[in-house]
């Protein structure tokens, strides 16, 4: 049996078993579910260790490794250590505020609710009372990013036994959220009377502990769609009274959940003529009204806009580059929280794409003749960076434009495209237009409207009428297969180019 051991972790000292990924220790993030692929795990380590893999050795230069560098999913403490781990979590932007509207009609609550929006990546909630009032907010990283950064690597880990562990994630983090959130408005968490969770099928499955496996292979049917009622007892929200409901709004498919639900309800998308809505990130999920009826779809893009697979990418955290530019034939950037440069975040990667395009030393099929392109400091970019965004961007377009033509629409008929999500909240749409990932003629009418899901969330506890509007519009919606479809393949293959 493996004895204890010590680990000091930043100098604190940890109690550990012998054997323990540096991971597990130190609580870290595993990106890519812990198969040592991204080399965005990495620590400073020192002490008794297992040697370097195939994988370190691949993923980190000699002078990494001669600096005591390893990735913290795959190195083993065999005994006492060390390990500096700095964490981008404490320091990421996390967009919870988003359109201002007129919320309070008929409340579903007598004192006090909550609105919580359970993203892939970031959590966020507000407190409001019967006025609709904003009492407080919170926010912070999804806990579950320690078991992979994206659904599919949580979908791995909790059909391996892992699903009990990331409802425990969670649960703990929506209950210590629901704590603040108390504590900031100096009431108690027991006069919380309803509190409404929404996210996308995959999250509240895993909130749950749903079986995710039908999400794992075609035709990825969700058992569950949701739009029903808990008590905080059966989700463990143990600072709220046992019998509070939790209501989880209707999902509309396996991969355009309650998440879209709720923002196509704060955008008001279907009581117009004709307008979009977009959710930009690893799952981009698309919605489209038009002649009365919604269609929605979702397309995988990959988590580069996450920073997930670019060599310096990063979340939007302090040091991130958030913006490039051109000035006088020189780039020049803008870092998060005005720090020395420390990685690149999606929306500086589309500026800096989008500059480069400009300064004609990137060419129209994405060549890059000269790398790595500098950025700022240390940061690069690389020709594997470009063909990564590439995929993504191309995705992401051609799912817009396959939702339009399928209703008989040209994308530039559009009168407005709302852009979701924290990845949209921080996006020059000239950038995005410009790269190909918006298609040109809706980049004049895309407008960021921030955390859509929790302005939705927000509406469902403030107005009792709009849980029936949005179960209704969630029932009735049609979902396009785009992994089938013609147009889709053919306009993907076109947009990989700029």
């Amino acid at each position: 049996m493996n004895g204890m051991i010590t680990v000091k972790v930043n100098g604190h000292p940890v109690a550990a078993v012998a054997g323990m990924t540096l991971s597990e220790i130190v609580r870290g993030e595993k990106p890519c579910g812990g198969h040592g692929r991204c080399g965005k795990c990495r620590v400073v380590a020192r002490g008794k260790l297992s040697p370097p893999s195939e994988d370190e050795k691949r993923l980190l230069s000699e002078d990494d490794l001669a600096r005591g560098v390893r990735l913290a999913c795959l190195a083993r403490a065999l005994g006492d250590c060390e390990v500096e781990h700095q964490s981008e979590l404490a320091e990421t932007q996390i967009v919870s505020g988003g359109a201002a509207m007129e919320l309070a009609r008929r409340p579903t609550f007598s004192r006090y609710g909550v609105a919580i929006d359970i993203g892939t990546t970031t959590l966020a909630a507000r407190l409001y009372d019967t006025k609709g009032a904003l009492l407080a907010e919170a926010a912070r990283i999804n806990p579950q990013v320690e078991c992979g950064a994206d659904v599919v690597s949580r979908i791995e880990v909790a059909l391996a036994g892992g699903a009990e562990r990331l409802a425990s994630l969670i649960c703990c983090a929506l209950d210590e959220m629901i704590a603040e959130l108390a504590s900031g408005a100096e009431i108690e968490a027991s006069e919380i009377e309803r509190v409404v969770i929404t996210g996308n099928t995959v999250m509240l499955s895993l909130l749950t502990q749903e079986s995710v496996e039908p999400f794992s292979h075609a035709p990825f049917d969700a058992r569950r769609l949701f739009g029903e009622e808990m008590t905080a007892h059966a989700l463990s929200l143990s600072h709220l009274a046992p019998h509070t409901p939790v209501y989880l709004p209707r999902c509309i498919s396996a991969f355009v959940g309650a998440d879209t639900t709720c923002a196509i309800l704060a955008t008001r998308l279907c009581e117009g003529e004709a307008a979009m809505l977009a959710d930009i990130g690893t799952n981009g999920e698309m919605a489209l009204w038009h002649g009365g009826t919604l269609t929605v779809c979702s397309t995988a893009a990959g988590p580069a806009f996450e920073g997930v697979g670019i060599s310096c990418g990063m979340r939007g955290a302090v040091g991130a580059i958030d913006r490039v530019m051109v000035v006088n034939g020189t780039l020049h950037t803008h870092t998060i929280g005005e720090r020395a440069p420390v990685g690149i975040c999606g929306s500086g990667l589309c500026d800096a794409v989008a500059c480069l395009l400009d300064l004609e030393w990137l060419d129209e099929s994405g060549y890059l003749e000269d790398e790595p392109v500098l950025l700022s400091g240390a940061v690069s970019l690389t020709q594997k960076d470009i063909r990564m965004l590439q995929l993504a961007k191309s995705a992401i377009c051609a799912g817009l434009s396959t939702l339009a033509s399928h209703k008989g629409l040209a994308v530039g008929d559009l009168p407005v495209l709302h852009i979701a999500g924290g990845f949209g909240h921080y996006l020059n749409m000239r950038s995005a237009a410009r790269i190909g990932l918006l298609p040109a003629a809706l980049a004049g009418v895309a407008r960021a409207v921030g955390n859509a899901a929790l302005d939705g969330a927000a509406m469902l506890l403030l107005d009792k009428d709009s849980r029936e509007r949005a179960e209704s519009l969630a029932e009735n919606a049609e979902t396009l297969e785009l992994s089938t479809n013609a147009t889709f393949a053919e306009l993907y293959i076109e947009g990989m180019g700029f």
